[in-house]
């Protein structure tokens, strides 16, 4: 695509739900992933960053058959979208705070609850500091009858074994599960193979072991934990591999090669599920976590 060149005209503006938008499209690769995240169509979406590109005068993004990678351009303006996002988002809050109090019980998984929850948290106490924040963490298996009991007010988890979906859950987070490896490692080429999973109920131990089974190959339960630093520990023992989200992929360890034949997995979703009767404070919390990871809340029809 030929570069837009032209100097941003006086009187241009950055409307926030375009720059969510680009937001969107940085973090997934993708202007279909970007427009469920937005609760957008793809055609919107792609008419939003053309908009936004003509009102710049620059190309932000470079297109290939593989995705949407962001230009240089388009590296610089996501560091300023992500500040007025959340700028907007707090200048909200603001207004809401004194008259939002009480207490609020969120869940979460751990893979991905840990340094996202803990920025969310900061945020939230910020906008409404009357608000009290209880925090549970474990394994979706666990937090689905929590919220079912009112144990639990919202909680962030990944349905699909023994969490079914529900058609309320609002996709979150989508990535490939892919196989991990210590950088280096044997395990992968033991037989029966070494596998670290989750524990029994998890959505994605059970898209493991189903790849495995259907193609026959031979594998042996080494390790399981119900938190990934435990299955990160036998990775770099290179004592097993282990399927995990391709983000999840750490120092020290790397994706298995195609080349070393082990079947495909699939995808892992990340999803918010709210407790019967929410109350204010948990639609708040709700949405702040929702717009952590770059979806709209509540989730609503594509434009």
């Amino acid at each position: 695509m030929t570069n837009i060149r032209h100097l941003p005209a006086a009187a241009a503006t950055l409307d926030i739900d375009v720059l969510r938008t680009l937001v969107a499209i940085a973090e997934t690769g993708s202007v279909t992933a970007a427009a469920a995240r937005v609760a957008r169509s793809p055609g919107a979406v792609s008419m939003q960053i053309k908009k936004l590109e003509e009102t710049l005068g620059r190309s932000l993004f470079e297109r290939s058959r593989q995705g949407m990678a962001l230009s240089a351009d388009g590296e610089l303006l996501l560091s300023f979208a992500r500040r007025m996002v959340e700028l907007h988002r707090e200048a909200l809050d603001a207004f809401r705070a004194p008259e939002l109090s009480g207490e609020v019980r969120i869940g979460t998984i751990d893979d991905f609850g840990v340094v996202r929850l803990s920025e969310v948290m900061a945020a939230f106490a910020r906008s409404h500091p009357r608000v009290t924040v209880n925090i549970d963490m474990g394994p979706s298996a666990a937090l689905g009858p929590k919220l079912d009991s009112g144990d639990l007010d919202l909680a962030v988890l990944t349905p699909g074994c023994a969490i079914p979906w529900r058609p309320t859950d609002q996709v979150l987070h989508e990535e490939q599960l892919v196989w991990v490896g210590r950088d280096g490692g044997h395990a992968v080429r033991c037989r029966p193979l070494p596998v670290a999973l989750s524990a029994t109920g998890c959505a994605w131990r059970n898209a493991a072991v189903e790849a495995l089974e259907r193609v026959g190959m031979r594998y042996r339960v080494a390790y399981t934990s119900e938190f990934y630093e435990g299955q990160k520990a036998a990775l770099q023992a290179d004592l097993a591999i282990a399927p995990l989200p391709r983000s999840l992929i750490s120092q020290g360890l790397v994706q298995i090669r195609p080349a070393e034949g082990l079947p495909g997995i699939g995808t892992c979703r990340i999803a918010l599920r709210l407790g019967p009767n929410p109350t204010d404070v948990t639609l708040a919390l709700a949405e702040r976590v929702a717009e952590s990871y770059g979806a709209a809340w509540p989730a609503q029809g594509a434009a």
